[in-house]
């Protein structure tokens, strides 16, 4: 792949243009396997600092891809090769697009019921040539797991999506590699909730500026509290580069 892996502070991060992006995929699907795509926030980069399932999780994804504007300038500050920051739903969107492309295949798994009927036909209708081989709501009971991982493994899809209502989160398809075929997971909480029209995407304006946050303060004002991580996060960066010295 034509994809350069950097450390950023002891993990892993991926630089991928976005012209090398659909070859990057295509590569992925040719793998034999399980198959990882994670999204990173900085968040998500001092989690992985710890010793732990998550850290495992993102050692070992194929693909991490930062989605924090806060993880670019860090690596310009540490001197390192910037990765590209992508919005997770656009990066969906584009991993889907080439998937229908070339006719592939897509399991949807996760959120209420009728929110991922309503997902399932949206995506129906914008990717025509990329086939549904199954769906499961998720919020279900421990005792029907093995069921959802059976028709996972018997529908081999290209690429299951994986959303909210799902226990492990990212880590639900690193925890079970072993039990799958060959599929690419993707997780991204709100996907099934965007296509299903229930909830509003991040304006991209917003994005781009790396004012998310602010919608997610406006969400939960809990998370004022992220400024006390993101200081830290300051307090690491700045010891790497004096190390380094």
């Amino acid at each position: 792949m034509s994809v350069q892996r950097i450390s950023l502070i002891g993990v892993p991060v991926d630089v991928v243009p976005p012209e090398d992006l659909e070859m990057t995929v295509l590569e992925l699907l040719a793998r034999p396997g399980t198959k990882q795509i994670v999204f990173l926030s900085v968040w998500d980069l001092l989690r992985a600092r710890h010793k732990g399932e998550f850290q495992n999780c993102v050692r070992n994804a194929d693909l991490v891809i930062p989605v924090s504007k806060s993880i670019l300038s860090g690596a310009s500050f540490l001197k390192k090769s910037v990765p590209v920051r992508y919005n997770p739903f656009d990066a969906v969107i584009h991993t889907m697009s080439v998937l229908d492309a070339h006719f592939k295949s897509l399991y949807l798994l996760g959120s209420r019921s009728q929110a991922l009927h309503s997902a399932a036909r949206n995506v129906a209708a914008t990717f025509p040539n990329l086939r549904i081989v199954g769906k499961y709501a998720g919020y279900y009971q421990k005792s029907v797991e093995g069921d959802v991982i059976k028709a996972i493994y018997k529908a081999c899809p290209s690429l299951v999506l994986v959303s909210d209502g799902i226990k492990d989160k990212v880590c639900w398809a690193y925890k079970r590699r072993n039990q799958f075929s060959s599929s690419i997971f993707i997780y991204y909480k709100e996907v099934m909730g965007i296509f299903s029209k229930r909830v509003k995407r991040i304006d991209e304006k917003t994005f781009e500026r790396g004012h998310e946050i602010y919608h997610e303060i406006i969400r939960n004002p809990l998370k004022i509290f992220l400024i006390f991580p993101y200081i830290w996060y300051i307090l690491v960066l700045v010891w790497y580069r004096l190390l380094k010295k």
